[in-house]
């Protein structure tokens, strides 16, 4: 856990070579198998992401990339029994991960799935929701990933209009999920203001997302102040401000179309100072060695 004057640019889920490109399965198929032939196959499973997962930290490790976030799909169906009992008989398989990626200087995070919603109006989706997180944080506890953001779980604010219900949801959540717990503004819902209110209330850092306050705001470039004034209070949202992580992406066909581009060719200027910087571009590790070549300079990153 490291301190950089520089940001450090973070990589999602890399799909480079097929040695490093995570497998699933349908709960459909899963299903038309026997119950000998689910352990079988969720077993093989598991083992081959889990060797991807070692091989994305050396991947990382290889090209100087310090944050990488892991699939949200790492042990597909483990919320059934037999997938459960698998990735437990696993525990010393995963058990070196995280000192690993301690000793190769990764920074390594997640963002589950968008069918995690705290702020529900249904409490069946909201128990969901929390089931989901407390699989993800067993894993990241089986793997020796810190209680803290540092390992940062990432959501969203989902419902919205569901700011004091989203604030007593996550008092009220496993220390496991909450010590590792990070929230993000979206273009829809909650603004970059809404969540840092509710990140304030909650006692949890703030991920500042730069396109989707663009296009939530409707600005016309990076360089309105509002940036600058976001990265700021979301930085003093942190336990420890050189954790700081930001997201960073662009729009496709537009300044403002929300779909992301391939490559990152615009940069707000506030981003210069803040110490972690998760790339989200279509083209992953490429879009990443793009922006490192480009921004602010030449120098690696």
């Amino acid at each position: 856990m490291t301190n950089n004057s520089q940001p450090r640019l973070g990589l999602v889920c890399i799909t480079v070579g097929p040695e490093i490109r995570f497998r699933t399965i349908t709960r459909t198929r899963y299903l038309l198998l026997s119950e000998a032939e689910r352990e079988a196959r969720l077993r093989e499973l598991y083992t081959s992401n889990l060797n991807r997962l070692f091989n994305a930290l050396e991947y990382c490790h290889s090209h100087a990339i310090h944050l990488y976030r892991a699939t949200s799909a790492l042990f597909p169906l483990n919320d059934d029994v037999i997938g459960a009992a698998v990735l437990e008989s696993m525990r010393e398989l995963l058990a070196p991960f995280g000192k690993l990626a301690e000793q190769l200087g990764v920074r390594v995070v997640l963002h589950p799935d968008q069918f995690v919603v705290l702020s529900s109006l249904s409490d069946a989706v909201v128990r969901q929701s929390i089931g989901i997180l407390e699989r993800h944080a067993h894993s990241f506890d089986l793997l020796n990933l810190p209680r803290s953001t540092w390992a940062a779980m990432n959501i969203h604010g989902g419902k919205s209009g569901r700011s004091d219900e989203l604030v007593a949801t996550i008092a009220s959540l496993p220390i496991s999920i909450r010590s590792r717990l990070v929230l993000e503004n979206d273009e829809h819902a909650y603004s970059a203001l809404d969540i840092l209110e509710i990140c304030r209330r909650a006692k949890v850092p703030m991920i500042f997302d730069n396109h989707h306050h663009a296009v939530k705001e409707k600005l016309s470039d990076y360089d309105d102040a509002s940036m600058a004034e976001m990265v700021a209070a979301a930085g003093e949202t942190w336990p420890h401000p050189e954790w700081q992580m930001v997201h960073l992406s662009n729009g496709r066909d537009s300044f403002n179309d929300p779909r992301h581009s391939d490559l990152i060719t615009n940069v707000p200027r506030a981003f210069e100072s803040v110490p972690w910087i998760e790339v989200e571009a279509k083209a992953k590790e490429e879009a990443l060695e793009d922006l490192r070549r480009s921004w602010p300079s030449n120098q690696r990153r």
